[in-house]
């Protein structure tokens, strides 16, 4: 078997609520509602830190931030990210690329893509590796019905040389 090579799956949902920021791939979205978490439930990074940690089979987020430990209350998902590519280093891996689908009725986040990508890239994720796009519920699901919003990644790593 060839373990130079890996792919990673990671999903992530949260509720929308108000009186919360809507914060995706780092970038505070201006929207009516945010999405609720111990952290600041930044979806689309959390989706991305679960296919990273898959790929290496080092478990998921919530094995290295509980949500029951009060030193993430309110953490910034880009700062997890940094340290969970610090481990993925300190095991052997490197990222290759990620493809990220985030699940929203509303907002639009054409405008906020690139800003995503730049955050995600200087949390170390190599520049020009990660592809951010949206599709909407068209009005079924909790995501149709912008009860919530979720978000899907792909990512793949390789062995450092």
């Amino acid at each position: 078997m060839n373990d130079q090579i890996r792919v990673g799956i990671g999903y992530d949902s949260h509720r929308l609520v108000r009186g919360r920021r809507l914060v995706l791939g780092g970038v505070d979205v201006p929207h009516g509602t945010g999405l609720q978490g111990h952290s600041d439930a930044d979806v689309l990074t959390h989706a991305l830190m679960d296919a990273l940690l898959g790929a290496a089979g080092l478990g998921d987020i919530g094995r290295h931030f509980p949500d029951t430990d009060p030193r993430h209350k309110g953490a910034h998902s880009v700062d997890l990210l940094r340290e969970v590519l610090a481990l993925l280093e300190s095991e052997g891996w490197e990222p290759v690329n990620a493809d990220v689908t985030l699940l929203a009725e509303r907002p639009r986040i054409a405008d906020h893509v690139d800003d995503m990508v730049h955050n995600l890239e200087m949390a170390g994720m190599p520049a020009g590796s990660v592809n951010i796009k949206a599709t909407r519920g068209e009005g079924m699901g909790f995501v149709g019905r912008q009860e919530g919003m979720a978000c899907m990644a792909v990512a793949l790593i390789r062995r450092l040389e």
